[in-house]
């Protein structure tokens, strides 16, 4: 395997990771109890653990991402290519898209270490920055040229499917929480349901 397939293994890994983070994410946000929804078994591990230690490999993968692209010998990036990609070889757009995801979900993970010393609230909007990096990571996985040339992709690709695969994945959760609202409005609800 060359750098460019390497890195885009790894690119897809994260997507992949991300996808089941987010997933996870919105189901501890909405209470969600394995125990007594599906699949109505205690997990070995709680949902919230999972959920932090699926961030945790998702970060080092995305970090292994630009990594390994340094190794491509041809277009060449550098160091600031990466970090900052704003004159980059290729789309420097899309590479833009993929550092501003990187550095938006990093800002999510490390909030989320000091949750205790933020408190609730300010991290919980700090929290929602996991959206819009999902939407970044999102439109830097479909639209780049997967073989760094330039080229417009081809989004019946296998790698493209997948990356459009796991952007559906996370709409339809959104979709999803959305409708089963707040913890206050489901708390108002239920207690309206119970004085009736």
């Amino acid at each position: 395997m060359n750098p460019i397939d390497l890195a885009a293994f790894a690119g897809l890994t994260a997507a992949v990771l991300l996808t089941l983070n987010l997933l996870l994410g919105v189901l501890v946000s909405t209470n969600y109890n394995p125990a007594k929804q599906w699949p109505r078994r205690k997990l070995p591990v709680p949902l919230f653990k999972i959920h932090n230690w699926t961030a945790y490999v998702a970060i080092a993968v995305v970090l292994l991402h630009p990594v390994l692209i340094l190794f491509i010998k041809k277009p060449s990036f550098g160091l600031g290519d990466v970090l900052l990609p704003l004159s980059s070889p290729g789309v420097p757009l899309h590479n833009c898209l993929g550092a501003l995801a990187f550095y938006s979900f990093l800002l999510v993970v490390i909030t989320s270490y000091f949750r205790p010393k933020l408190g609730y609230r300010p991290w919980k909007k700090l929290h929602y920055t996991a959206y819009f990096a999902a939407v970044c990571m999102f439109m830097h996985g479909i639209l780049i040229d997967q073989n760094l040339k330039g080229e417009i992709p081809d989004l019946l690709d296998g790698e493209k499917v997948l990356v459009e695969g796991c952007c559906l994945l996370v709409i339809a959760a959104g979709v999803w929480r959305w409708r089963r609202g707040t913890e206050k409005r489901r708390y108002r609800l239920a207690k309206k349901q119970k004085a009736a």
